[in-house]
């Protein structure tokens, strides 16, 4: 994307609060509550829901100057490795993306454990940005999302954009592997937007891999040229992680109609099974400017429809979400189902950007 002085950043255009006469949804957070009501046990998307927000962040900016974090946290993916949950997320530092990683024995109190993916000055593509968005993870939603290995090594996706700043430019996607999640083997990007669709030729963003079989899925969201922009999401399929082809029926997750909470963003996908379904989590961007967690449910991995209610929404007035609860990232553990979330506040550029979550049960 361009600067502040040209085009609005997908952050600034977000912040911007969308067009006059948009959407009016009020969030439904009041403390540690429900974000949504409607759990009763014969309605078929229970099994999904999170309706209970910590209604805290249990992961900020440092704001400690000079740390690849110091500014905001961003994008969470929670996984169990090695008798504890890890989280991956994004930090901003005020010239561009790294990715690190923090750990937590009760998926509320997270202690960092530094960068586990760097930028590299000496590389053109990652020189600036490198967002690690996903790692192989067992597909089950109800399960603490275990890492899986192909031919004895972890595998991870990544997103980059070429210029120093708040998503500046057209990212690309590469993989990563790894044996020990802190030293990373980068490919070259296997998704680039000039080679896609008119939906995606703005630029890609954060991807997601599942494998089903022998075939690899990597979902993603991308944007339209031009301002504004509309983002929606695609996948590509792999049998041997070399070769990708994007599915001809994309993008497989459509924006809304005008007034639909997804009208302008259906992004972030991020997918699982469970009872013989799958099920894709993503954000939706509305035309009143805010960001909702949604839900599409499937018969495979490749066919999804879109469940009409608001799965988390955002926030009260003066609330930490209180204008975007997006990002999701899912873990089942004690009895309830985590959804993870980045959470934004306060007024643009001096909004606060951080993690926080919402569970299937009360706390």
């Amino acid at each position: 994307m361009t600067s502040m002085g040209k085009l609005l950043s997908r952050r600034s255009l977000l912040a911007a609060g969308g067009v006059a006469g948009g959407l009016a949804l009020t969030g439904c957070s009041r403390g540690p509550v429900a974000a949504i009501a409607g759990t009763a046990s014969n309605d078929p998307v229970a099994p999904y829901r999170t309706p209970y927000k910590l209604d805290e962040l249990v992961l900020e900016g440092s704001h400690e100057p000079g740390t690849f974090d110091e500014k905001a946290v961003d994008c969470p993916f929670v996984f169990w490795h090695e008798g504890q949950f890890h989280m991956l997320y994004t930090g901003w530092d005020g010239t561009g993306y790294q990715t690190g990683r923090a750990v937590s024995k009760d998926l509320v109190n997270w202690k960092r454990a530094g960068i586990m993916m760097a930028r590299d000055p000496d590389d053109p593509v990652t020189r600036y940005n490198i967002s690690c968005a996903s790692i192989l993870r067992e597909n089950e939603l109800y399960s603490p999302g275990r890492l899986l290995k192909v031919d004895g090594r972890y595998l991870a996706t990544w997103h980059a954009y070429p210029n120093p700043g708040y998503e500046e430019g057209a990212a690309v996607i590469g993989l990563a592997w790894s044996d020990d999640l802190v030293n990373w083997e980068r490919t070259e990007p296997i998704l680039r937007p000039e080679d896609g669709a008119p939906w995606e030729r703005g630029g890609l963003y954060k991807s997601y891999i599942t494998k089903q079989g022998e075939t690899y899925f990597l979902y993603y969201n991308a944007k339209t040229e031009g301002d504004p922009w509309k983002e929606q999401t695609g996948v590509a399929i792999s049998r041997d992680l070399k070769r990708w082809s994007r599915y001809s029926g994309n993008p497989i997750l459509r924006n809304g109609d005008e007034g639909a909470p997804d009208s302008w963003f259906a992004s972030d996908p991020v997918v699982y099974t469970h009872n013989g379904e799958w099920s894709m989590y993503y954000f939706g961007r509305a035309a009143d400017g805010k960001c909702r967690e949604l839900l599409a449910i499937g018969d495979s991995p490749i066919n999804f429809k879109k469940v009409p209610d608001i799965i988390v929404d955002k926030g009260r007035p003066g609330s930490i979400d209180e204008h975007f609860a997006h990002k999701p990232s899912l873990v089942y553990n004690d009895g309830a189902l985590y959804h993870f979330y980045t959470a934004v506040s306060g007024t643009w550029p001096n909004d606060v950007r951080g993690l926080t979550v919402a569970r299937s049960k009360p706390w």
